[in-house]
């Protein structure tokens, strides 16, 4: 059967489905604002991951969420198949003309089979069922060159649109709780809008992150400057070790101009973006949290290690990637050297090459 000829005009419902990682979420809100710019009349919806939901709740283009939660599979068989149907059923009420599938998770050509779209569009990711499944593949990400940002974009390219520079804008919302919040936390500590620098060092992934040793010299010779700092990282047990190094480690003997808030643990992901939108710089590595920042238009300096800063990097104008320039093997994507989770290239990185890029945007 001909597939009908593509046009926004005839687009009342779409879903955009991004199961990922919470950057990976972020980083594809552009498609979701291009697509209302382009087809004001239609009804954007989203599908991801629950724990990812915050970066995407309030996206003032979206109008309905649907998620799907990964302990599903831990509450049994007839529980998770129960949970499933109400989701498919969910979304079939919505009886969507476009699905765009911006990964290359199997879940996506299921769905559309079961929901029958008049178009869909996914990565190009293998030949027979998945390619059978949409009617427009984009090339899925295998540039280094290019960022991320672009190639969700190639998934509204492959349908014949192509995004203006205001279409290419990452949105996240607080919301006005999170925002009264850090308001609120901003005051108890007596620190002053733009006048403090957020220092998210960790990760889930530990062959990202710096040393903590380093962290701490960094924040000591920001904190002589007469900058406060305020530490931030996840509830997970490991990354606030990760900040309890960075504080055991700090110089007990240096007299300090400036205080150190430690908030580690203590923020959702709307008050982590609802603090560093109030910062002056964001300093961290490659992770959620920095796109967060750059999203709320914080210039940030971003560390980098294995993975690739031009795929990667923070999204947008006036920001900073520090990577080392003596190791030829990165980007190599690897976790760690030799997959060590050790990455050399972050190891021997100095404090002075990180402390030159936050005085350039300080």
């Amino acid at each position: 059967m001909p597939i009908d000829a593509f046009s926004p005009a005839k687009l009342r419902r779409v879903l955009v489905t991004k199961l990922r990682h919470h950057g990976d979420v972020l980083l594809a809100t552009p498609v979701i604002s291009m697509l209302k710019r382009m087809a004001p009349q239609c009804e954007v919806d989203a599908l991801v991951y629950a724990d990812t939901a915050p970066m995407l709740e309030g996206h003032p283009a979206l109008a309905q969420l649907h998620l799907i939660d990964r302990n599903w599979k831990r509450q049994g068989l007839l529980p998770q198949a129960a949970a499933e149907w109400q989701l498919i059923s969910a979304l079939r009420a919505r009886h969507y003309d476009l699905v765009l599938h911006l990964s290359v998770h199997t879940r996506g050509a299921w769905l559309v089979r079961l929901l029958r779209p008049r178009w869909s569009v996914a990565p190009k990711f293998r030949s027979g069922f998945w390619a059978n499944s949409f009617t427009h593949l984009y090339p899925a990400q295998s540039d280094p060159l290019r960022h991320t940002v672009e190639t969700n974009l190639d998934s509204l390219r492959a349908l014949g649109l192509e995004p203006t520079a205001a279409d290419k804008i990452v949105t996240m919302v607080p919301g006005a709780r999170a925002t009264a919040r850090v308001v609120d936390l901003l005051a108890q500590h007596g620190l002053q809008v733009g006048r403090f620098v957020h220092v998210h060092p960790a990760s889930r992934w530990a062959f990202k992150c710096w040393p903590a040793e380093r962290v701490a010299a960094l924040c000591d010779a920001l904190a002589a400057k007469a900058w406060p700092i305020v530490l931030s990282s996840a509830p997970d047990a490991n990354e606030k070790a990760l900040i309890a190094e960075v504080r055991a480690a700090r110089d007990k003997d240096a007299v300090s101009p400036a205080p150190t808030i430690d908030l580690s643990g203590q923020l959702s992901l709307k008050e982590l973006a609802a603090l560093t939108a109030q910062a002056r710089l964001f300093v961290g590595v490659d992770s959620a949290p920095m796109h967060i920042a750059a999203a709320m238009g914080t210039p940030v300096v971003a560390i980098f290690g294995p993975s690739g800063d031009l795929e990667w990097g923070p999204w947008g104008e006036g920001n900073r990637v520090v990577a080392s320039n003596t190791h030829p093997c990165r980007p190599c994507g690897m976790a760690g050297c030799n997959d060590s989770k050790v990455s050399a290239c972050l190891t021997s990185l100095p404090v002075v090459e990180v402390l030159a890029a936050c005085e350039e945007l300080l």
